[in-house]
């Protein structure tokens, strides 16, 4: 055989550089630039995701009215902000002073009414308001970050759609299309990264395998193998040019460090650490942004605060399912796992840290942070003892910020007990929207696996909450 006969054998090797990258969730290589180094140059726009699983209370945290009659308002007071009628929870004392890096979305809605996680869950990140199933159908629409991963890949990190950390336990947070890609299929779902018991604010935590499944000497068999197969191809078959260039993009990426170092969590100084917090949700933020830097295009954080010493309830799934004694869940305005004076001290913490720190380093203007549940609770105190609140689909609050959103404003209101918006509803479609333009990513004539021609979302983008 001379140097430019190959076997069938060598052939599929070479290719593994590029199905590799086909086969596994969320590895999906694009066509960012390198710089006349071999660099790569900085990352086009990305976004972090803070699911509240469960749904906070908006009218306890970001939407309190303080006139309401207490069985409505609950204990909490607002702390003063310098942007009207924004009320923050009076433990928020962090947040009160970012006011100008983020907006707040009081109107937020289900027009379905959906007061199940699992729908609701599907609905917002999905960007629909349709059933999960209609006439026994399941609903196959894609979720946010299938679709970003999709239109905009990353070549930095051979993960473009990454999730902190999975949900577990019963099934009733885990909306049905988070781990399966919708129809853009699985190289389009999210890698999920860390657990209950291996998590960043842990002393051992261990990044996924998929990160150590780089064999140098190997790769560089197939490298060469590579090249002699576009030099004797490449002149004469255009769809062997796309696949050689998908396998060196792919090639380039499983090379490069910055995705494994990612992850080397005691490379971060102490004090900032620290600012984020030593617990679940503050050490996974951080960890989000270094993914984010490292290329990965949309990372979910799951807003899971961590167990209480003294109540070790619930698993790595919510924090914010507080529905008191309803369910066994201890006071929802008390100190333990599911309680509000336990949670959003670490939530003030961690929120505040990642919008400075993203300010500070400069990334700010090319990355959105979205943080929200997937509804509100109820305006009403449920009268029972211990103290919770309900499910509540028609209203709730998100906070949105970066990626050219505007700061200090507040977009949306609702009654004056928070049961329902009363000025610029946002649904889940106007939400998705907002994010894919944010991201530079266009709403129309998308392309499916197959070639189908569907969209994205049939919401728009709400251009009030940019510049």
């Amino acid at each position: 055989m001379n140097q430019f006969e190959m076997n069938r054998r060598q052939a599929l090797i070479a290719g593994g550089l590029g199905t590799m990258s086909l086969g596994m969730p969320g590895m999906v290589m694009g066509s960012d630039q390198l710089d006349d180094s071999g660099n790569a140059v900085a990352a086009e726009k990305s976004c972090i995701f803070v699911l509240l699983c469960g749904g906070p209370s908006h009218v306890d945290t970001w939407d309190m009215k303080p006139d309401a009659p207490l069985d409505y308002r609950g204990p909490y007071s607002p702390i003063e902000t310098k942007v009207p009628g924004m009320r923050l929870n009076e433990m928020h004392t962090e947040l009160a002073k970012l006011t100008d890096h983020f907006t707040l979305i009081n109107s937020m809605s289900h027009p379905g009414a959906i007061s199940n996680h699992f729908d609701a869950m599907h609905n917002l990140l999905s960007g629909q308001s349709e059933k999960r199933v209609q006439q026994g159908v399941p609903n196959e629409h894609p979720y946010i970050g299938s679709f970003v991963a999709k239109h905009k890949p990353s070549t930095r990190n051979f993960v473009s759609n990454a999730w902190l950390i999975k949900c577990v336990g019963p099934p009733v947070f885990c909306a049905p299309n988070i781990g399966i890609g919708g129809y853009l299929g699985s190289a389009y779902a999210p890698v999920f990264i860390g657990s209950a018991t291996n998590h960043p604010a842990m002393e051992n935590f261990k990044p996924p395998q998929i990160y150590d499944a780089y064999d140098e000497e190997r790769f560089e068999v197939r490298k060469s193998l590579l090249g002699r197969l576009e030099s004797k191809h490449l002149d004469r078959d255009q769809k062997v040019k796309d696949w050689s260039d998908m396998r060196a993009k792919t090639y380039e990426a499983l090379t490069r460090t910055e995705g494994r170092k990612a992850f080397e969590m005691d490379q971060e100084p102490d004090k900032v650490r620290q600012r984020y917090g030593m617990h679940p949700l503050g050490q996974n933020l951080l960890l989000a942004r270094r993914m984010v830097e490292s290329g990965v295009r949309f990372v979910t954080v799951n807003g899971w605060t961590g167990q209480a010493d003294h109540d070790k309830q619930g698993p790595p799934s919510s924090s914010w399912d507080m529905h008191g004694g309803n369910m066994g869940m201890g006071n929802a305005f008390g100190n333990g796992s599911y309680g509000m004076g336990f949670c959003l001290p670490r939530l003030d913490q961690a929120i505040s840290a990642l919008l400075s720190d993203l300010k500070d380093r400069g990334m700010l203007d090319n990355t959105l942070v979205v943080v929200t549940g997937e509804f509100g609770r109820t305006p009403y105190v449920l009268k029972q003892d211990p103290p919770g609140r309900q499910h509540w689909p028609k209203c709730f609050s998100s906070i949105i910020a970066g990626a050219g959103i505007g700061g200090g404003k507040v977009y949306g209101k609702t009654n004056r007990l928070g049961e329902y918006p009363t000025d610029k509803p946002v649904r889940p479609e106007e939400l998705a929207a907002t994010i894919y333009h944010a991201l530079d990513i266009p709403i129309n004539n998308p392309q499916d696996a197959s070639g189908i021609t569907r969209t994205l979302t049939t919401g728009q983008p709400i251009m009030e909450l940019f510049g």
